[in-house]
């Protein structure tokens, strides 16, 4: 419950009343009442105006009173649907958004006053791509872009006068390269149709990047069969690489697992990939370009360490964490 006395004229009439606040109201009208007139006679009324939303949800109002000399009346203030974070801050529900960009200015203003009065400081903001028109008015607000997605656009605003504290849009994309070989010590390659001219026709391992909320484990398995068709086991990730500026300017994690084969019969993904075979280890190896980058010269290095019992990567196992109460995965080795 918040208080607020304001005083102001008019000729004849005088505002009084109370101001309440209401998190899980769902009211969104203005309501008028207690009207007093100068002649003494007391009226009572009560007055509706129409919803500031169009949008079929109803946001929380601050019963607003205001007294002059004259007469009493109580204004109720909208304010948008929001829910509290764990960092003092609010998340806007998009969902109770107005379609009007006029009404979305008057009560985003009143909403961000309402906030600073209470203390709070990171504002979330998503507008979904049906209200893209809302997208102006909320930076002329002072909103920032922090990042985008497939059907919507995420804003954040900072009401304490000191250093932003939101933290940053993700920064890394996630791939991940099977090294699969079988018992004939043969390991499985594609050449891909595209890939940057230096290492065109080259043979090189099933890769790419993992999809959202996919584990490593199963992104490399997934990876592997859309590209050649071979079902596989994962066994260990073997090494990882950490580069950055890559695509879009974000930073990059690699992940190379090892993986045992389950079929052997190859069927291409022929939209991506030219080719794919089962090559002997050692021509692998020795392929011009792999010879020659120190990188991949290492990973077919533990790669094959690890084929021959030699090296120890890291598995996955599944454990509850209490701290946020989910399953996850741990990716370590074992102590000797």
């Amino acid at each position: 419950m918040a208080s607020l006395r304001l005083q102001f004229s008019l000729p004849e009439i005088n505002f009084t009343g109370k101001i309440s606040s209401n998190k899980n109201c769902t009211s969104s009208t203005f309501k008028f009442s207690c009207m007093e007139i100068s002649n003494g006679e007391q009226k009572s009324s009560s007055l509706h105006s129409k919803s500031l939303l169009s949008s079929g949800k109803k946001p929380c109002r601050k019963e607003i009173s205001v007294a002059t000399p004259y007469t009493s009346i109580t204004i109720t203030n909208e304010l948008l649907d929001a829910y509290e974070d764990e960092y003092d801050g609010v998340v806007i529900d998009s969902q109770s958004l107005p379609l009007s960009a006029n009404a979305f200015t008057t009560i985003l203003q009143s909403s961000l006053s309402s906030w600073k009065l209470e203390g709070k400081k990171g504002v979330w903001l998503k507008i979904l791509e049906k209200q893209a028109d809302l997208v102006p008015v909320a930076l002329k607000q002072g909103f920032s872009y922090h990042h985008a997605e497939p059907g919507y656009v995420m804003l954040t605003y900072w009401i304490p006068e000191e250093p932003c504290f939101l933290p940053s849009t993700a920064t890394h994309q996630i791939g991940v390269g099977g090294f699969v070989i079988n018992e004939s010590k043969e390991v499985l390659v594609v050449k891909e149709k595209k890939c940057p001219l230096r290492c065109s026709g080259m043979w090189k391992l099933p890769t790419g990047l993992i999809n959202k909320s996919e584990e490593i484990f199963s992104g490399v398995v997934r990876e592997v069969k859309e590209e050649t068709g071979i079902e596989t086991a994962f066994l260990e990730v073997v090494a990882f690489r950490h580069a950055h500026q890559v695509a879009f300017d974000k930073s990059d994690l690699f992940f190379v697992c090892m993986l045992k084969p389950l079929t052997f019969k190859i069927s291409i993904d022929e939209s991506e990939i030219q080719d794919a075979k089962w090559m002997a280890l050692e021509e692998f190896s020795n392929q011009p370009f792999q010879q020659e980058d120190k990188l991949l010269k290492n990973i077919t290095g533990l790669c094959v360490a690890r084929y021959q019992n030699k090296y120890q990567g890291f598995t996955a196992q599944r454990m509850m964490s209490k701290f946020d109460d989910r399953l996850t995965y741990l990716y370590h080795g074992y102590c000797m």
